[in-house]
């Protein structure tokens, strides 16, 4: 399935919006094109970053029912984590290439 990234449901909001529905309508929506886009073990980092943010903004709205800002933030952090394992699986897998890609290019000594 492929991602319209310049759709404006993908941009992060920043000031948290005056519309929580709307907000909760365009996380749920990016949740799903995460785990429907999720063939591979790391995920898309960018779209698991956008999902925290908007998790984080839905949950400091003053106007939010306290049990879905509760809801909202612990989401949050929990996306935060999946964005930070997932980053540093790219750093190990990109370190991981140039060790390789050293390793092929480097003259063969014997």
């Amino acid at each position: 399935m492929a991602i319209d990234r310049s759709n404006p449901i993908f941009l992060a909001p920043t000031h948290g919006g005056h519309n929580p529905e709307l907000m909760l309508s365009a996380v749920l929506h990016l949740m799903s094109h995460y785990m429907a886009g999720n063939d591979d073990a790391s995920g898309c980092v960018k779209l698991a970053s956008v999902i925290e943010r908007h998790l984080k903004a839905l949950a400091s709205l003053p106007d939010l029912a306290p049990v879905l800002s509760a809801t909202c933030q612990q989401l949050s952090e929990q996306w935060a984590g999946v964005v930070e394992r997932n980053m540093h699986e790219q750093e190990k897998t990109n370190f991981l290439s140039r060790i390789m890609a050293r390793a092929r290019t480097a003259p063969a000594t014997a």
